[in-house]
């Protein structure tokens, strides 16, 4: 994909070590860059951004969003915050602290330099939907005091923050409303179907489903996803978000376990489990506003990126092609 914007920048990614974060800064620098990458390596991980130590277009910062910050930088990128179920719900007053007070002392520093700011806010916030597919209109159906609301209203909060920085403020604003994500580097162990699936999958472990598996999600690939942060964060002032940014192909998540056994070649189980609390039924993004103001839409599908996510796992785990069928059990359904 090419370079979305004209000039080199010293660009400000918070949680630049994670997932998401590690991608982004993989992009920026090659589209001229320089990288501030802050992480306080919660779940975050060295390995992400090992491949980058060494390059002079990139500074790796460890620290924690929810102490103040004092450098100097032309965009910032606030995607500080655990996105997994056990992960968030591990310390959740922490999760809350994250997207709270982090997003106060980001928006704080863009204030102090008059620099514009995107915050990566979550599909969560339309928390277990009444309305199909999901609209940036639609004000969510979010349960305030369960176990998943200090990563849900935490988000939410967050939003409201911005949105009255720049109402009162003027600041300059972007909100991208992130659907599932997935793609090389994920957290072996962060509960994410996807990541879970494959990792079970090539380990010839049963793969658990939740419910009977009728949920549904939309999966979109990293790389797509980057592109639309990027294209959001230099679009006009004027286009603050929020915008949703994800796959519109909504699938079953028992259809996702048994794509992914047949594109591992696994011989497993499916286990199904009690569905989680406030585990939303239906995630499906509206993605009219990304296509109209950004130009943008998904552009990998679900089997070319599942097929790198798989390869990427393989490696991680020290698997070869054959590693799955010795680990299956003899009796494994097929």
């Amino acid at each position: 994909m090419g370079r979305t914007y004209s000039r080199q920048k010293r660009v400000l990614v918070t949680g630049g070590a994670g997932f998401l974060g590690s991608h982004l800064c993989d992009r920026l620098i090659a589209a001229g860059d320089d990288v501030l990458c802050l992480d306080n390596l919660f779940t975050g991980t060295r390995r992400n951004i090992a491949h980058l130590l060494d390059n002079p277009s990139f500074e790796f910062m460890r620290h924690d969003v929810t102490f103040p910050l004092y450098v100097e930088v032309d965009q910032i990128y606030n995607l500080a915050c655990p996105a997994s179920p056990i992960h968030y719900q591990h310390d959740p007053i922490q999760t809350t602290k994250t997207s709270v007070h982090g997003a106060i002392n980001m928006l704080g520093l863009a204030k102090r330099l008059n620099v514009p700011i995107l915050q990566a806010s979550t599909s969560e916030v339309y928390g277990d939907p009444a309305v199909h597919p999901q609209s940036e209109e639609y004000w969510g159906h979010v349960n305030p005091i369960g176990p998943r609301s200090c990563y849900d209203e935490g988000k939410r909060c967050a939003e409201t923050l911005f949105f009255d920085y720049h109402r009162q403020l003027g600041l300059r604003i972007k909100v991208a409303r992130i659907f599932n994500t997935y793609g090389p580097r994920m957290h072996p162990d962060d509960g994410r179907v996807v990541s879970n699936f494959i990792v079970h999958a090539l380990q010839g472990r049963p793969i658990t489903i939740y419910g009977d598996g009728s949920q549904t999600r939309s999966f979109c690939y990293v790389d797509d996803l980057v592109e639309g942060l990027i294209r959001l964060m230099n679009s006009p002032d004027e286009v603050t978000g929020p915008v949703n940014l994800g796959n519109p192909n909504e699938l079953s998540v028992r259809e996702l376990a048994e794509f992914v056994i047949e594109k591992t070649s696994a011989r497993v189980e499916l286990e199904r489990c009690d569905l989680p609390v406030d585990d939303p039924r239906q995630r499906q993004p509206d993605i009219g506003k990304a296509r109209e103001l950004l130009g943008w839409e998904p552009t990998v599908a679900l089997e070319q990126g599942l097929e790198r996510t798989i390869a990427y796992f393989r490696d991680l785990l020290g698997e070869d092609s054959g590693a799955v069928a010795r680990l299956a059990p003899p009796d494994a359904a097929a």
